[in-house]
């Protein structure tokens, strides 16, 4: 943290700032653009990545790890800043031993809970190389795909790919045959939870790595880290830092949202620090598993709409998909049918961000209801989406 906002800090103290001074720095979906305590993975993904020291593009590769690893932090991290000094210098920082200063290659970095279709795939690609905004309407994939080819041709040094989360459900087309639809001078580098041996893209790689999960005292450190620059002073001690990173067992992401959940109930009740209550009364309100609050915002508006007045239901009003339905459509914010709804909620279903679970409800006929529990803290989720609107 820079002198500025260490006095920033202290002005909003002195004005009676309440616990939550920044809600970025808590949020579990954001990324410090330095990633605490992952140095060595930072070392191989940059041995890696060398030969672009010398204006050449790495070969393909597959980053793996648990959920929470911090791997969608490491490559952004890492990506941003090579992008910076791509655009900025156009050209690689070299030593001594080596002649010229050869052209370093672009970064563009993909998000496949983002990327719905084999268009926004090469869009994104596109849209990363150019300063001028790719239009979204009026052009098809096919001509995107020719000028990302036209553009790379005109190169030779090309672009470094980063695809991250490749275990979501892409775009219908299968992410073997997107690569080849690359131009020659495209490497990649595939990003996802599943072991090497059971993922098809590694056929087309020469190198895996591992992100390990973090070790509790790593995550004691991310988080006070994290409260340092979000909360007021003393907002988290280390105490309730270390029941956390005990609970989560390695995950940054479920250690996040537990800070978050505890800090807005701290804060909604006007207390200037985290109690044990409050962390306690965060882990219960944790599922398991927990799908990742990333892709739960990285769902289409509607959805996100449909699951903002989700959260604030009451027990009696979700009993069943239909009664949950109706609620929800009748909503005056939710511009929605019934019909719609209740897809939305079975297609969530289907893709694990909520569940379908039995209901204790019982019909004389038929098969009993089925009512929707959430796979993410709800209060993480509702803070996150107010905040954005």
């Amino acid at each position: 943290m820079d002198i500025d906002a260490r006095i920033k800090r202290r002005q909003r103290r002195e004005t009676g700032q309440r616990l939550i001074e920044d809600d970025e720095a808590l949020s579990p979906v954001a990324h410090l653009q330095e990633p605490s305590d992952r140095g060595p993975t930072f070392e191989r993904l940059l041995d890696h990545l060398d030969p672009v020291f010398d204006g050449n593009l790495p070969p393909n590769a597959y980053v793996f790890g648990p959920a929470g690893a911090g791997k969608s932090a490491i490559v952004t991290a890492l990506f941003t800043h090579l992008n910076q000094l791509s655009t900025e210098t156009r050209s690689v920082i070299h030593t001594s031993t080596r002649a010229g200063s050869p052209t370093s290659p672009s970064f563009a970095y993909l998000d496949m809970w983002e990327t719905t279709s084999e268009f926004a795939f090469y869009h994104g690609v596109l849209d990363a190389l150019v300063e001028e905004p790719v239009p979204e309407h009026g052009i098809g994939t096919a001509e995107i795909r020719e000028r990302l080819h036209d553009l790379l041709g005109g190169t030779r040094t090309g672009v470094v790919i980063a695809v991250d989360h490749v275990d979501a459900e892409g775009p219908g087309t299968a992410l073997t045959e997107l690569f080849a639809g690359l131009p020659s001078n495209a490497s990649w580098i595939a990003i996802g939870q599943a072991d090497p041996t059971d993922v098809e893209l590694t056929e087309y790689t020469a190198t895996s790595m591992a992100v390990p999960p973090y070790q509790r005292q790593m995550l004691v450190d991310v988080l006070m880290t994290r409260a340092s620059e979000g909360l007021a002073q003393q907002g988290l001690t280390h105490e309730l830092a270390r029941r956390i990173a005990e609970w989560v067992d390695g995950n940054a992401h479920d250690a996040l949202a537990v800070l978050f959940v505890a800090a807005d109930r701290a804060d909604r009740a006007d207390r200037s620090r985290l109690t044990e209550a409050d962390v306690e009364a965060a882990i219960d309100e944790m599922p398991q598993p927990c799908v990742s609050l990333g892709r739960v915002l990285a769902l289409p508006a509607n959805k996100q709409l449909v699951l903002r007045e989700l959260v604030d239901l009451d027990e009696a009003d979700r009993v069943s998909v239909t009664r949950t339905t109706e609620v929800i459509s009748s909503s005056s914010a939710v511009d929605l049918t019934p019909g719609t709804v209740k897809r939305f909620l079975y297609e969530m279903a289907e893709d694990g961000i909520v569940e379908r679970v039995e209901s204790d409800v019982r019909n004389r006929k038929g098969r009993p209801p089925s009512r929707i529990e959430l796979r993410f803290p709800p209060s993480a989720f509702r803070r996150l989406y107010d905040l954005d609107q």
